[in-house]
């Protein structure tokens, strides 16, 4: 695996069709072609295909909500310990949070976009703008160029 992407929790769109980032105003899928971090567009409706390309997809928290402000600090705290598990055997070399929000709640502190310094399991960590159509404050150019910035990095991983 060479990568896990990590959500906050699936939006009820999401949840209600079966797919990731299947929300309407959900920038996730062109964004990941368009950096290239995934080297053909593909939509929600084929997220099972990313595993073709090493990546993996899970959310801190399995219920849906409307936003991230609906989650209850327990179901944050019981994300944690259900991706650690997963990050424990999985073994992925990197693990990109879609969501600087996403990452403070998981790591319990402040932080910045793009490569952090610490590790987890082994695996470098690299946060993200989030793509959540909630997210309008960033521009796309914004959202693109750290996504690119994730891409250069799993390019440069030795197989």
């Amino acid at each position: 695996m060479k990568m896990i992407l990590v959500g906050a929790n699936p939006g009820e769109r999401s949840a209600r069709v079966g797919h990731y980032y299947a929300g309407r105003g959900n920038q996730f899928w062109p964004i990941l072609y368009d950096s290239g971090v995934i080297p053909e567009p593909i939509g929600y409706e084929d997220d099972r295909r990313l595993v073709e390309f090493g990546i993996g997809l899970t959310d801190l928290v399995k219920r849906p909500t409307r936003g991230i402000e609906e989650i209850e600090r327990q179901e944050f705290a019981e994300g944690r310990v259900l991706l650690a598990q997963k990050l424990e055997d999985l073994r992925p070399r990197v693990v990109a949070f879609n969501g600087k929000a996403v990452y403070e709640k998981f790591a319990g502190r402040t932080c910045k976009l793009g490569l952090q310094k610490e590790t987890l399991y082994g695996a470098q960590v690299f946060v993200l703008p989030s793509t959540s159509g909630q997210n309008a404050g960033t521009e796309l150019g914004v959202k693109t160029r750290y996504f690119k910035k994730l891409a250069a990095l799993l390019k440069s991983l030795k197989d």
